[in-house]
């Protein structure tokens, strides 16, 4: 990919971006690290609400240390987050069968998440020239699902070489070194937020941008379903091992999508809605329930339009945020996707034990949703053409 190769070209990108993926494991990492280790000592319930209560902090917290980024410099938040989280890791390892400290571990791992995701972005266009901008948000968000692949198979190898609390423990240690490689990076050291005047509503003032964190909310919904309904139609298939083959696909189709959207320029935002369209019909030959292999193609193919309808929703936040308040606005996009995901899971639960079809329908509605939502943000707006 020409663009992708120009991108990796630039001074310091090789560097942000894998410490990047390296510091962001533990998004993919933890719950798993966290499910298996709870069930040591506690029901499968109390181990679901220790995962819930993880990702409910990292979502909370997204936006807020996004902010405290915005009004200062990006290795302090940082060092200081991945600190307090590295404390919750470590916190439920020597948990000791506590569920109470089981679940403060979880809640200051999650909380203290650091925000690499929005940080990097917030650096693209001082790491390349304006016209590659498009393709290094394509090529992060492509590389992204490396994570989720890459984290569960870490925490199972750390589980399975020490124990349980050892996939705490490489969460932790991933994170840290993560972290401290990225803020070592010149173009992080030398990043500062703009002096203006700040609105306590942040980004979100601006009604086109609350449009599009509920767009992205409603994708977030359609993709966290998927792994729900899979686990239903893998135990009707009668090979509960096929859920993680369906959704490795489907973070295969989404690597590829990702690649090739790298090619694309930045182009108008009015192809937002499109995009949303083509990320929507990916989703809606699900509805034939096949056998497992045309499935997994399936799942290739519903996994192409994400990485590019997301490369298009952080453009548009770029644009629609009020100065000084980018990162932010990406952390908003990040937190909308996780809570999104939460939801579509916990909705797709129910449906899925009324049939595999109505689970898989899902999805696509959601996503339509989201297409609704792309259309009220482009509306007429000059500042997005």
């Amino acid at each position: 990919m020409p663009a992708a190769s120009a991108v990796l070209r630039a001074p310091q990108v090789p560097l942000v971006l894998i410490a990047s993926q390296i510091g962001r494991l533990p998004a993919a990492a933890a719950p798993l690290a966290l499910l298996l280790h709870a069930r040591e000592s506690v029901s499968l319930a109390v181990s679901g609400i220790v995962v819930a209560v993880f990702t409910a902090g990292m979502a909370t917290s997204a936006p807020l240390l996004a902010r405290s980024v915005d009004r200062r410099r990006q290795p302090p938040v940082l060092y200081g987050s991945a600190a307090l989280s590295a404390a919750g890791y470590l916190t439920a390892a020597v948990s000791g069968g506590s569920a109470l400290l089981l679940l403060a571990g979880a809640a200051l791992a999650g909380l203290g998440t650091p925000p690499l995701e929005a940080c990097l972005r917030a650096l693209w266009p001082a790491l390349v020239p304006p016209a590659e901008v498009s393709a290094a948000y394509a090529l992060d968000i492509a590389l992204q699902e490396v994570i989720f692949v890459a984290g569960p198979l870490l925490t199972l190898a750390a589980v399975a070489a020490a124990g349980p609390a050892a996939g705490l423990l490489v969460a932790a240690a991933c994170q840290l070194g993560g972290v401290a490689a990225f803020a070592r990076a010149p173009a992080v050291r030398a990043w500062r937020g703009q002096e203006v005047h700040r609105h306590w509503a942040g980004p979100l003032r601006v009604p086109r941008l609350v449009a599009l964190v509920a767009g992205i909310a409603c994708a977030g919904a359609a993709v966290g379903s998927i792994p729900v309904v899979l686990t239903g139609y893998a135990e009707a298939a009668g090979d509960r091992s096929l859920t993680g083959w369906l959704l490795a696909a489907q973070a295969t189709g989404a690597l590829a999508g990702g690649l090739l959207y790298t090619r694309a320029g930045p182009g108008r935002a009015r192809r937002l809605p499109l995009l949303a369209v083509l990320f929507a019909a990916g989703y809606v030959p699900l509805l034939l329930v096949p056998a497992p292999a045309p499935m997994a193609v399936l799942q290739a193919v519903s996994g192409v339009g994400l990485p590019p309808l997301l490369t298009a929703a952080f453009l548009a936040a770029d644009r629609l945020a009020p100065p000084g308040t980018a990162v932010e606005a990406f952390a908003w996009i990040f937190t909308a996707f996780t809570v999104g995901s939460a939801t579509g899971a916990a909705i797709a639960g129910p449906l899925t034990d009324a049939g595999l079809r109505a689970g898989f329908a899902f999805a696509p509605l959601a996503a339509s949703l989201a297409v609704v939502a792309m259309v009220g943000v482009v509306g007429k707006s000059r500042k997005l053409s």
